[in-house]
């Protein structure tokens, strides 16, 4: 419908925009805070800053290195603001977009206690979030634990049923968070049973997105600069690819 493809509009809009820059501040804040509080990787980066670049341009981006770690608290606080500002207003319009898509009326809603509610919906995303890839990273660990526990560790077809076990794991827990998104976040009430196979479907994708993540990740850390700004580049296009997975 066109009421759903504005609020989908809007919501890109929100994320892909407003939320980058902000996320970016809040990214090298980390770096930076990360750097200042070691020195040996401090100097590395330097150290491969100057190796790669010409001469001037190397002095000025050290310096701007020096800049940023001067700056990082200022600029991380500036940045998560300006971030759940963003945040805010992608979630409304993503509850919107939902109950455009299943077919539900639209509620008027007093700004105050409907901005509450939009920011406790997008504070339970992040958690549902978070306890999906912690349970995905528990039963990994778990498993390995226990593979090592009962001298199986070095077995191939052990191995390949750990593997096996986990992604049912973390699928398990991705098909609850989709569940959730399509089932509680319209304004409206929604039968669960009505959203059960689109959030299985779902879960499918977003694992195959956090397994393809996991790759890049872990092919940027090879060099001291990729060491500090690979993961936070990697996460940035991972999390806009979730924004755009979920709606």
């Amino acid at each position: 419908s066109k009421r759903y493809g504005d609020h989908y509009a809007a919501a890109i809009t929100y994320f892909s925009v407003l939320s980058i820059v902000p996320m970016l501040m809040v990214a090298f804040a980390a770096a930076a805070f990360v750097l200042a509080g070691n020195q040996e990787l401090l100097d590395e980066l330097k150290g491969a800053i100057t190796s790669e670049a010409p001469e001037e341009m190397a002095a000025t981006l050290n310096q701007v290195v020096d800049q940023a770690i001067e700056s990082r608290t200022t600029v991380g606080v500036l940045g998560l603001l300006t971030a759940l500002y963003a945040g805010i207003n992608w979630m409304s319009n993503l509850r919107d977009a939902l109950t455009a898509q299943w077919g539900l009326r639209k509620v008027d809603r007093p700004l105050i206690s409907g901005t509450l509610k939009d920011l406790l919906a997008l504070l339970g995303l992040g958690l549902a979030l978070v306890i999906s890839f912690g349970l995905t990273a528990l039963g990994v660990g778990a498993g390995e634990y226990v593979l090592e526990l009962i001298g199986l560790a070095e077995y191939g077809w052990a191995r390949a049923g750990l593997t096996a076990v986990a992604i049912v794991l973390s699928i398990a827990a991705n098909w609850l968070v989709f569940l959730w998104v399509i089932a509680k976040l319209p304004r409206e009430k929604v039968v669960l049973r009505a959203a059960v196979k689109g959030a299985l479907i779902a879960a499918i994708g977003f694992e195959i997105l956090k397994s393809a993540a996991t790759v890049f990740l872990s092919s940027v850390t090879s060099s001291p600069t990729g060491a500090v700004f690979g993961p936070i580049i990697g996460l940035l296009i991972f999390a806009n690819l979730v924004a755009r997975f979920l709606l």
